[in-house]
Protein backbone atom coordinates (compact mmCIF):
# COMPACT_ATOMS: atom_id res chain seq x y z
CA UNK A 1 0.00 0.00 0.00
CA UNK A 2 2.77 2.38 1.27
CA UNK A 3 4.45 1.36 -2.20
CA UNK A 4 1.53 2.58 -4.11
CA UNK A 5 1.16 5.57 -2.96
CA UNK A 6 4.57 6.79 -3.27
CA UNK A 7 4.27 5.30 -6.79
CA UNK A 8 1.22 7.69 -7.50
CA UNK A 9 3.16 10.64 -6.00
CA UNK A 10 5.83 10.02 -8.12
CA UNK A 11 3.78 10.11 -11.09
CA UNK A 12 2.13 13.39 -9.93
CA UNK A 13 5.39 14.86 -9.50
CA UNK A 14 6.40 13.75 -12.99
CA UNK A 15 3.33 15.16 -14.69
CA UNK A 16 3.11 18.45 -12.48
CA UNK A 17 7.47 19.14 -13.43
CA UNK A 18 6.85 18.10 -16.87
CA UNK A 19 3.50 19.62 -17.87
CA UNK A 20 3.14 21.97 -20.57
CA UNK A 21 2.21 25.49 -19.19
CA UNK A 22 -1.27 27.47 -20.21
CA UNK A 23 -0.68 30.16 -22.68
CA UNK A 24 -1.25 33.55 -21.23
CA UNK A 25 -4.41 35.36 -23.43
CA UNK A 26 -2.24 39.08 -22.56
CA UNK A 27 0.42 39.72 -25.15
CA UNK A 28 4.28 39.68 -23.99
CA UNK A 29 4.06 43.63 -23.16
CA UNK A 30 1.55 43.00 -20.86
CA UNK A 31 2.84 39.87 -19.28
CA UNK A 32 6.02 42.35 -18.90
CA UNK A 33 4.10 44.98 -17.04
CA UNK A 34 2.41 42.61 -14.98
CA UNK A 35 5.45 41.03 -13.79
CA UNK A 36 7.26 44.26 -12.52
CA UNK A 37 4.23 46.23 -10.36
CA UNK A 38 6.02 49.65 -10.21
CA UNK A 39 4.66 51.14 -13.42
CA UNK A 40 1.37 49.64 -12.28
CA UNK A 41 1.51 52.12 -10.28
CA UNK A 42 2.38 54.98 -11.82
CA UNK A 43 -0.35 54.73 -14.52
CA UNK A 44 -2.21 51.54 -14.67
CA UNK A 45 -3.42 50.81 -18.38
CA UNK A 46 -7.13 51.49 -18.87
CA UNK A 47 -9.69 49.37 -19.90
CA UNK A 48 -9.36 50.60 -23.29
CA UNK A 49 -5.91 50.15 -23.77
CA UNK A 50 -5.96 46.60 -22.12
CA UNK A 51 -9.27 45.94 -24.47
CA UNK A 52 -7.03 47.24 -27.43
CA UNK A 53 -4.23 45.13 -26.54
CA UNK A 54 -6.04 42.00 -26.35
CA UNK A 55 -8.26 42.90 -30.15
CA UNK A 56 -4.42 43.19 -31.30
CA UNK A 57 -2.88 40.52 -29.83
CA UNK A 58 -5.83 38.06 -31.75
CA UNK A 59 -5.96 40.19 -34.57
CA UNK A 60 -2.36 40.26 -35.63
CA UNK A 61 0.12 39.16 -32.38
CA UNK A 62 -0.07 43.18 -31.80
CA UNK A 63 2.33 44.08 -35.24
CA UNK A 64 1.92 47.04 -36.82
CA UNK A 65 3.48 45.93 -40.09
CA UNK A 66 1.75 42.76 -41.20
CA UNK A 67 -0.64 41.74 -44.25
CA UNK A 68 -2.70 38.78 -43.77
CA UNK A 69 -3.66 36.33 -47.35
CA UNK A 70 -6.98 38.17 -47.99
CA UNK A 71 -5.43 41.34 -47.81
CA UNK A 72 -6.11 42.83 -44.35
CA UNK A 73 -3.17 45.16 -42.82
CA UNK A 74 -1.86 45.93 -39.72
CA UNK A 75 -2.60 45.47 -36.10
CA UNK A 76 -6.03 45.08 -36.09
CA UNK A 77 -6.25 43.88 -39.79
CA UNK A 78 -8.19 46.65 -41.19
CA UNK A 79 -9.30 46.50 -44.76
CA UNK A 80 -9.18 48.87 -47.86
CA UNK A 81 -12.84 49.37 -48.00
CA UNK A 82 -13.08 49.96 -44.33
CA UNK A 83 -10.58 52.30 -44.12
CA UNK A 84 -11.87 54.67 -47.16
CA UNK A 85 -15.24 54.40 -45.36
CA UNK A 86 -13.60 56.36 -42.67
CA UNK A 87 -12.56 58.73 -44.93
CA UNK A 88 -8.82 57.38 -44.85
CA UNK A 89 -6.98 57.81 -48.40
CA UNK A 90 -3.87 56.31 -47.59
CA UNK A 91 -1.47 53.32 -49.45
CA UNK A 92 -0.86 50.21 -47.28
CA UNK A 93 2.98 51.39 -47.19
CA UNK A 94 1.74 54.23 -45.50
CA UNK A 95 -0.75 52.64 -43.20
CA UNK A 96 1.33 49.93 -42.29
CA UNK A 97 4.63 52.05 -41.59
CA UNK A 98 2.49 54.39 -39.44
CA UNK A 99 1.06 52.74 -35.86
CA UNK A 100 0.27 56.58 -34.81
CA UNK A 101 -2.60 55.93 -37.86
CA UNK A 102 -3.63 52.45 -37.03
CA UNK A 103 -4.42 53.62 -33.56
CA UNK A 104 -6.21 56.41 -34.61
CA UNK A 105 -8.41 54.50 -37.59
CA UNK A 106 -9.69 52.04 -34.86
CA UNK A 107 -10.38 54.55 -32.05
CA UNK A 108 -12.58 56.20 -35.05
CA UNK A 109 -13.97 52.78 -36.18
CA UNK A 110 -15.18 52.09 -32.46
CA UNK A 111 -16.40 55.53 -32.29
CA UNK A 112 -18.53 54.76 -35.35
CA UNK A 113 -19.69 51.56 -34.42
CA UNK A 114 -20.66 52.25 -31.54
CA UNK A 115 -22.94 54.87 -32.58
CA UNK A 116 -24.02 52.90 -35.20
CA UNK A 117 -25.13 49.67 -32.48
CA UNK A 118 -26.34 52.14 -29.67
CA UNK A 119 -30.15 51.33 -29.80
CA UNK A 120 -28.62 47.33 -29.71
CA UNK A 121 -26.03 48.43 -26.88
CA UNK A 122 -28.32 49.97 -24.87
CA UNK A 123 -31.32 47.40 -25.36
CA UNK A 124 -28.59 44.42 -25.22
CA UNK A 125 -25.79 44.42 -22.86
CA UNK A 126 -25.89 43.09 -19.59
CA UNK A 127 -28.44 40.31 -21.16
CA UNK A 128 -27.65 36.32 -22.12
CA UNK A 129 -29.14 36.30 -26.05
CA UNK A 130 -28.74 32.92 -28.11
CA UNK A 131 -26.80 31.64 -25.54
CA UNK A 132 -24.08 34.49 -25.58
CA UNK A 133 -24.10 37.16 -22.67
CA UNK A 134 -23.89 40.07 -24.04
CA UNK A 135 -21.65 43.35 -23.05
CA UNK A 136 -20.48 46.40 -24.79
CA UNK A 137 -16.63 45.51 -25.50
CA UNK A 138 -17.93 42.24 -27.01
CA UNK A 139 -20.15 43.70 -29.32
CA UNK A 140 -17.53 46.30 -30.58
CA UNK A 141 -15.37 43.28 -31.34
CA UNK A 142 -17.83 41.39 -33.12
CA UNK A 143 -18.27 44.36 -34.98
CA UNK A 144 -14.71 44.32 -35.58
CA UNK A 145 -14.50 41.19 -36.86
CA UNK A 146 -18.07 40.45 -39.07
CA UNK A 147 -19.06 44.68 -39.25
CA UNK A 148 -22.21 46.30 -36.83
CA UNK A 149 -24.81 44.62 -39.32
CA UNK A 150 -24.27 40.94 -39.01
CA UNK A 151 -23.94 41.78 -35.16
CA UNK A 152 -27.53 42.83 -35.01
CA UNK A 153 -28.54 40.49 -37.22
CA UNK A 154 -27.49 37.81 -34.26
CA UNK A 155 -29.12 40.13 -31.62
CA UNK A 156 -32.53 40.12 -33.59
CA UNK A 157 -32.27 36.17 -34.90
CA UNK A 158 -30.00 33.87 -33.59
CA UNK A 159 -27.91 33.71 -37.04
CA UNK A 160 -23.86 33.71 -36.53
CA UNK A 161 -21.95 35.28 -39.39
CA UNK A 162 -17.99 34.29 -39.62
CA UNK A 163 -15.31 35.94 -41.01
CA UNK A 164 -12.88 34.81 -43.81
CA UNK A 165 -11.00 32.56 -41.22
CA UNK A 166 -14.52 30.48 -39.91
CA UNK A 167 -14.11 32.51 -37.30
CA UNK A 168 -17.67 33.03 -35.12
CA UNK A 169 -18.56 36.38 -34.40
CA UNK A 170 -19.76 34.70 -31.15
CA UNK A 171 -16.19 33.92 -30.14
CA UNK A 172 -15.16 37.41 -30.10
CA UNK A 173 -18.18 38.55 -27.99
CA UNK A 174 -17.20 36.08 -25.61
CA UNK A 175 -13.52 36.70 -25.88
CA UNK A 176 -13.79 40.28 -25.65
CA UNK A 177 -16.68 40.63 -22.63
CA UNK A 178 -16.08 42.41 -19.76
CA UNK A 179 -13.88 45.28 -20.95
CA UNK A 180 -14.88 48.81 -19.33
CA UNK A 181 -14.92 51.11 -21.97
CA UNK A 182 -18.35 52.32 -22.06
CA UNK A 183 -17.38 55.02 -19.30
CA UNK A 184 -14.59 56.32 -22.22
CA UNK A 185 -15.67 58.39 -24.49
CA UNK A 186 -14.22 58.95 -27.96
CA UNK A 187 -13.76 62.34 -29.25
CA UNK A 188 -12.37 64.20 -32.19
CA UNK A 189 -10.02 67.18 -31.84
CA UNK A 190 -7.92 68.25 -34.46
CA UNK A 191 -8.72 65.18 -37.04
CA UNK A 192 -7.70 62.90 -33.99
CA UNK A 193 -9.18 61.14 -32.19
CA UNK A 194 -8.63 60.10 -28.92
CA UNK A 195 -9.83 58.40 -25.90
CA UNK A 196 -10.99 60.19 -22.69
CA UNK A 197 -12.69 59.64 -19.55
CA UNK A 198 -16.00 61.76 -18.79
Amino acid sequence: MKTMRLLVIGLLYYALAFATPIPNSLSPEYEKLLEDPAPLYEQPPTDLELFLDALGWQESGNRYHITNRYGYMGRYQFGRATLRALGYDVTRSEFLSSPELQEEAMLKLLTHNKDNMQYYISRYAGKKVHGVHVTESGMLAAAHLVGPGRVKEFLRSGHITRDGNNVPLTSYMRMFAGYDIGSLLFVEDSNSFAAVAP
